[in-house]
This record gives structure tokens, sequence and C-alpha cells, in this order.
């Protein structure tokens, strides 16, 4: 090869890699340009070198498409009905692309169920391929499929299609409890995150901004699963009555009658929904204790001794359960039934042992507090010492009742009505006024708590 032909490559070579590093280079300043503009909302300004990015550089950063998503969700928002749907393709057509092209970066939990939810709300395609979105999404990451209202629609989708034919009613029975467990497990931590703060307000402590946002956070999402769940009974409504439970479980009872998983599952759905006077539901235990006695036939053994008004044979079932259960919402329920029964008993030290047992299991668990409000209440007259100390038990109830409604916002407008009556019955503002020298009050008997008196 002659001197002339090597100098004309090694030229056209040092040519190439300066566009490519000029290019590079123009990827960086463009990106860095629509980057600064997105972060302070400036979308307008943002969105030709953002989308110039996209297209000459889709591998430059994720932070192309996470930018992009907010500029068209923030047009999206203010869109009119009718060019909402075209935004919505568009965010779609985004969201694969980031899938594409940085694949590790992408929750697919989040992104099937987001484009599901903009299918549904648009009316794109038919249910069934809106469902398959969402499905896609909890099948494959269930993990990252958290928001409330998607949660609602993959479900209601699924009910939809059982009503058209498309799917059997034990698979949205299935569905169901698998939905209403992954609710169960957010709101129980964000009960947790409320009661922890709450304890620290109440025992004095100023709370630092960072705390105070992140309980007005927990208070906002609790807020929102409580509604979902709420509407996902809803949805459920009358497939999961007495009158489609009883002949659906009698039908499947002889070919599932040595499956545990079954029985576990029949006998629980019929138990939750009151339908323990069939005998279907003797046939259920009697059945699973003998495949597998575990916590749940021993629960269901104590739930038919309590009919037969065998409380002692009962409590000794629900014990039993408690120690072999390991699922921590399952061992609440039986820690709650515990302490029904010991509250009916007039034990009232006892069933509120019971009722906090049930809430370090699932702090959600607000008719817990309600519970101990109602006991500490109707014990005024018998734990304080003179009628000043009598009355300021009230205030200990009213305490209780306030943390029902923080934890459980389904209890929300009982607790606070519940919360008021206690406090009028409290001492007025003219009694303490008149015990200056009182800054709390001792409550004696079973209760055996100290509550603060307010200040004026």
């Amino acid at each position: 090869m002659n001197t002339k032909v090597l100098f004309t490559i090694a030229t056209g070579l040092v040519l190439s890699t300066g566009n490519l590093s000029a290019q590079a280079t123009d990827c960086a300043t463009t990106a860095s340009i629509a980057y600064e503009h997105a972060k302070v909302k400036n979308y307008d300004s943002a969105e030709e070198p953002l989308w110039k990015v996209r297209k000459e550089c889709p591998t430059y950063s994720v932070a192309t498409y996470q930018f992009g998503q907010k500029l068209l969700e923030a047009k999206y928002k203010k869109a009119p009905a009718a060019e909402k749907t075209a935004l919505a393709k568009e965010i779609i057509a985004l969201w694969k692309e980031r899938l594409q092209y940085f694949p590790a970066k992408t929750k697919i939990g989040d992104m099937y169920s987001h484009i599901g939810q903009l299918m549904y709300d648009n009316k794109m395609g038919t249910k069934d391929s809106q469902f398959a979105e969402f499905n896609k999404a909890y099948t494959k990451d269930k993990d990252n499929f958290k928001r409330p209202k998607k949660l609602y629609t993959y479900f209601s989708l699924f009910v939809d299609l059982h009503g058209e034919g498309k799917k059997e009613l034990q698979e949205v029975f299935d569905l169901y409890d698998d939905i209403t467990e992954k609710i169960e497990d957010e709101e129980s931590r964000l009960a947790k995150i409320i009661a922890g703060y709450t304890e620290k307000e109440e025992a004095g402590t100023t709370l630092s901004s960072k705390e105070k946002r992140k309980l007005k956070n927990a208070g906002i999402n609790l807020t929102a699963f409580s509604k979902v769940k709420a509407g996902i009974n809803q949805k459920l409504g009358e497939l999961a009555d007495c009158k489609n439970l009883i002949p659906l479980y009698n039908g499947q009872f002889e070919a599932k009658k040595s499956d545990a998983n079954w029985l576990k599952s029949a006998a629980g759905r019929i138990s939750s929904k009151d339908c323990t006077d069939d005998p279907l539901f003797f046939k259920l235990v009697e059945a699973l204790h003998k495949v597998e006695p575990s916590s749940k036939s021993a629960y269901y053994l104590g739930i038919l001794a309590l009919k037969d008004k065998k409380t002692s044979v009962a409590l000794k079932y629900f014990n039993q359960s408690a120690e072999l259960e390991t699922k921590a919402s399952d061992k609440a329920k039986v820690y709650f039934k515990i302490g029904e029964v010991m509250k009916k008993q007039g034990s009232y030290g006892k069933a509120r042992s019971y009722y906090k047992k049930t809430l370090a299991q699932k702090p959600s668990m607000g008719v817990c507090y309600l519970r101990i409000a109602s006991m500490i209440a109707s014990s005024a007259n018998n734990c304080g010492a003179d009628v000043f100390s009598k009355r300021a038990v009230y205030w200990l109830a009213e305490n209780y009742a306030r943390k029902a409604g923080k934890v459980d916002p389904s209890l929300r407008s009982t607790a606070a009505k519940t919360a008021a009556s206690y406090k009028g019955r409290a001492p007025s503002k003219t009694d303490i006024f008149n015990n200056p020298g009182i800054k709390s009050v001792n409550v004696g008997c079973w209760i055996g708590e100290t509550v603060r008196v307010p200040k004026l």
C-alpha cells in the first residue's frame, strides 16, 4: 500500500473520530439545556431540545425519558378531552422506548400498569387488551405495581371479564385475596409510620419539618389505599355473598377435600362472610383439620366452639392458632378475636393486651384503639381517685379514639365523633384552671396509664 493511500485512510479516521466527538458533545450540550429547563418545569423551553436528544441520542441518559414523561403528563393533565388520547399514545410510546434503551432502569410493574391505566382512562383498545397490560405488571413485577387506583382498575377489569364469561369465579376470589393482602401490607406499613410519629407528638416532642412531611404523606397514601380497598370490596359485591359461596364450594368439595390450600381459602371466605351457620363450614373445618392440623384449622374450630358457647374451648383453640400462625395479618385476626372474647367477659386488662398484640402485627387495625377507648371510658368511675381524676380518664379514652382515625381512614368519621364525645366528658377549661398544680393524672386500676392535662 503506497504512502498516499495510507495518508488518505489516516485522514479519514481522524475526521471520523472528530465527528463522533462533536456529535457526543452536541448530545451532552443539548441534553444539559433540556434537563435544566425541565428541572424547573419550564416544559415549553425544554420540549424541543429534549425531543432532539430522544431522537438523535436515545441511549444518552434515562433522564431523557424521565423528564419526557413529566413533560407529557403535564400536557396531558391540562389537555381538553379531545386531545388526551393522542397524548396518552405519546406517553405509551415513550415508556416503550425507555424499556428498549434502559431495561435495567425501567420498573416494568410501574410501566405496564401505567400503560393499562392510560388505555382504560381513554377507552383505548378492548377490556381484554387493557387487562393484559395490568396483568403483565402484576404477574411480572408485583412489587412495583403499587398505585392504589391502578390496583382497583386491574381488579375491576377482572370482575368485568368474569361477567363476560372469560374468568372463573374462583379466579376472581384468588385475585381478590392477593390484592387485598398487598393493600393491607401497605396499610400496615403506613399505619406504623403514623403511629410512631403520633406517639412522639403525644409525648410532647415537636416533630421536625421532615417528620411532619412524612406523617402527612403517610396519611394521604393510607387514605388512598383505604378507599381502594372499600372500592374493591364493593366491586366484588354479591359475587362473594353466601348465596354464591355455598353452592360454589359445595360443588367443589368432593374434588378438593384433600387440598389444604383450597380448604383454607374456602373456610376463610365462608368465615369472613359470616356464612358459618351453613353445614358446609363444619365440613370444611373438619376436612382441613384432618388433612393439615394448623393455625387455620385451630382458628375455625375456635369459631365453632364459640357458636356452641364453649368459650374456654374456643380460647384454647385460638391460642393454639396464634402460636402456630406465622403470617402477621392472620395472627392479628386471631389476637383480635381473643381480645373480643375477653372484652365480652369483662376482662379489660387482658382484652387490651390482645388488642395491642393485634396492633403489633397489623398497625392499621384502628378498631383496636376504639375498643380500648371504649373500655377505658366505661371504667372512668372505677379507675379515678376523685372527681377530677375520674373525668380525666376520658382524656385518655379520647387519645385512643383519635389514634383509630389516624391509622385507619375508614374509621376517621367514627373516631372523630367518639373522641369528641369523650372530650365532652373530660374536665373543662374551668376545671383545669381551678387545679393549676395538676399537670398529669395517673389513672389506676386495670388501666395503669398516665394522661397529660391539656394546656389552656
